[in-house]
């Protein structure tokens, strides 16, 4: 006799369940504020300002005009993400993409060192991104192209998703460059911009090459053993529709195709300067993908009309992720106008006492990834804890650039976590259910908390600074 198999919520259910009970939540947790004052811009929290004051309790209609709010607040990424989907459809349309997969798919059929690169490759690629100029939502494009690339090497979607979206998490979560966790931290709590750089590559090294590891033997798994991969009959699918027979009668790469793979290139390169030089974000890497659309439209001959079209076809295919985008920013927007965000930072500012200063900081890293639940902002998560742990880390004989780096480290959960707009936004792009992706990503969770806890023991034994 089987044992009946367990069905879990897709993501729109469980996403409204989580906001349900946080809303249930505000009726028991105390309200609390601390003060703020502004520092080159940002808000900073004054961290001997903490006061209780009046909760506000959110009920039913709270519950319900919450994903309302949580779509405009949440609107730039939104706005992006449909932008983006519909310039990745014009790019789609002038074949040039099913032209590159099919080079490196034909390339990697050839050859035992493409096979053996391409994922170590990759993954550093896009790990370097977020450990230098913070690639985030910016990976989250690639998604589409990455997908038909794994299943064109014979491997799974979740491969396709992993490499762009975990590759660059995990290089933004130990980041060495980062200006928007690492140097905003350094910066609120006195520490030298960009100092200890040499022992965050060491962590950032082990943490990409854990990754990489891991994502190499579930791939090899996968190609001996296709079923035994959790979105086998979606795949199934993609792949019928791919047509891997096509692969073997490929001539080579098209001059046309050519140029729009240059001006694809090149839209990434400004994107990365952009970002780098001129702090660009979400509201101008998305106007640079509408320009690349147009503009590969045309170099791809493709008429007004069958731009417009694919163009509005591919932002419609995205619609179902706006929404789950929007519903994840709804959980911080009801647990914010509750006024439980600060009480909860502050009931858990204790728990960092320990009479062991390597312990402690180990507890500033948990700490740091429960706050990291309700905020996905590096900058705003650095805002928000640093002036407050950076005492207490004072008090327990930790370093600051130990507690900043138990802060980056806690962000080693945002690949997982359900209230994250990029995760939920990028599964949804995917395809992927949230509970399959998590039944995934748990070893690897472990794998990430494991190293963590390990990467914060020297320095304290060795008193970094």
């Amino acid at each position: 006799m089987t044992s009946p198999k367990l069905r879990i919520p897709n993501t729109f259910v469980l996403l409204f369940g989580l906001l349900a009970l946080i809303a249930l939540a505000t009726w028991f947790v105390p309200g609390g504020q601390y003060d703020s004052h502004l520092v080159n811009g940002k808000p900073v929290i004054d961290p001997a300002s903490y006061r209780e004051v009046a909760s506000r309790p959110q009920g039913p209609v709270a519950l319900m005009t919450a994903p309302i709010k949580g779509f405009v607040e949440a609107g730039l990424i939104i706005g992006f993400v449909l932008i983006v989907g519909g310039a990745f459809a014009v790019l789609q349309k002038t074949e040039a993409i099913d032209s590159m997969i099919k080079s490196v798919a034909r390339a990697h059929s050839r050859s035992a060192f493409v096979r053996a690169a391409v994922i170590p490759f990759f993954v550093t690629c896009f790990s370097l991104g977020g450990a230098t100029f913070g690639m985030a939502e910016e990976a989250i494009p690639f998604v589409l192209i990455f997908i038909p690339l794994a299943l064109a090497l014979r491997y799974d979607s979740i491969v396709g998703v992993a490499i762009p979206f975990i590759g660059s998490q995990v290089g933004f979560a130990t980041a060495f460059l980062n200006p928007f966790n690492v140097g905003v931290a350094q910066g609120l709590v006195g520490v030298p911009l960009f100092s200890g750089i040499g022992y965050r590559l060491i962590a950032w090294a082990i943490a990409t090459a854990v990754t990489i590891a891991f994502l190499m033997a579930y791939a090899a798994r996968v190609k001996r053993t296709p079923t035994a991969s959790p979105v086998f009959a979606l795949d199934e699918l993609r792949r019928s529709r791919l047509n891997l027979a096509e692969f073997e009668q490929f001539s080579g790469v098209r001059t046309s195709h050519k140029l729009v793979l240059g001006i694809f290139v090149a839209t990434l390169a400004t994107m990365i300067f952009g970002v780098v030089r001129y702090s660009w974000y979400i509201e101008e890497i998305a106007a640079l993908f509408l320009v690349m659309a147009i503009v590969v439209g045309a170099v791809g001959r493709l008429k007004a009309e069958e731009l417009v079209a694919a163009f509005v076809g591919g932002a419609k295919d995205l619609v179902g992720t706006a929404l789950v985008i929007a519903l994840a920013k709804a959980t911080v927007v009801i647990a914010r106008d509750a006024h439980i965000i600060d009480s909860m930072l502050h009931s858990l500012a204790p728990f960092v006492q320990s009479a062991s200063p390597i312990v402690a900081a180990q507890k500033m890293f948990v700490i740091q990834s429960v706050i990291n639940f309700f905020i996905h902002s590096g900058t705003g998560q650095a805002a928000l804890t640093m002036p407050i742990m950076a005492p207490l880390a004072d008090l327990v004989g930790v370093s600051r650039q130990t507690a900043i780096l138990a802060f980056q480290f806690g962000e080693l959960t945002t690949p997982v976590i359900p209230t994250s707009g990029i995760t939920v936004g990028v599964l949804a792009l995917a395809g992927i259910p949230w509970s399959t992706w998590a039944r995934w990503m748990l070893s690897l969770q472990v794998a990430y908390f494991v190293m963590a806890l390990l990467l914060l023991v020297p320095p304290v034994l060795i008193g970094w600074q």
